[in-house]
């Protein structure tokens, strides 16, 4: 790990607030998955019922083993739920569940920037573990062709993480909006779910600050090298 000034002032302070967004989720995560369901919805039946009202019917739900691993998988048509989520009848397990339903239903009408964010996934996947390398490598020999490439290559997985909140965000939206309207959840219960997907959020935030500062962090270095 290559550290300097600009990791110091920038860089340290996104790494801390991240850790505390972890810990904020797990937190949230944790006590609301001590609160049952009154209805007795599990995070299987909520993500099928709103798969159901939103008219699709190719999309499977399915366990996958660990915690907080939910995600749905729009080339598989797969929408796959932790072991703490899949059949749990926690309001935790239902706010998560719904949540990964709405990526499905954004996925359903065409949502364009969950469309944009799949498309940027094979670039900002080799941005973000090659271009600060690159970039250290073009200030060590001098080169700025190599530290304007890394830079540019890092861009990428920037962008791939500024649009992932408003997937993020509408998601949650969805989520709620759908829960509401079909009274799956009363509004006390929703608002456990608010506080759940809210805490979620932030992990994304977090992301997202600390890839722009990131590279802040590198355009600051290449320009010191150059004066």
């Amino acid at each position: 790990m290559f550290i300097d000034q600009y990791y110091i002032i920038l860089i340290v302070p996104a790494l801390f607030f991240s850790m505390i967004a972890q810990i904020s989720v797990s937190s949230a995560f944790s006590r609301w998955s001590k609160v049952k369901t009154k209805r007795g919805i599990t995070g299987k039946d909520a993500a099928s019922l709103l798969l159901r009202v939103n008219n699709i019917s190719d999309v499977r739900v399915e366990p996958v083993a660990g915690k907080l691993t939910d995600h749905y998988s729009p080339t598989e048509k797969k929408l796959r739920l932790s072991q703490p989520v899949y059949g749990v009848d926690t309001i935790a397990a239902v706010g998560v569940a719904a949540h990964e339903t709405g990526h499905a239903i954004q996925h359903k009408i065409g949502y364009s920037p969950l469309w944009l964010r799949s498309t940027l996934v094979p670039i900002a996947n080799i941005g973000s573990s090659l271009g600060p390398y690159i970039v250290i490598a073009g200030l060590f020999f001098s080169m700025t062709p190599l530290i304007n490439a890394g830079i540019i290559l890092f861009s990428a997985a920037v962008l791939f993480y500024l649009i992932t909140l408003p997937v993020e965000f509408n998601a949650s939206r969805r989520a709620i909006t759908i829960l509401r309207q079909n009274a799956v959840l009363s509004e006390e219960e929703l608002k456990g779910v608010k506080k759940v997907l809210t805490a979620a959020a932030m992990t994304y935030v977090a992301s997202a600050l600390t890839a722009v500062l990131s590279l802040f962090r590198l355009i600051l270095l290449s320009r010191s090298r150059r004066d």
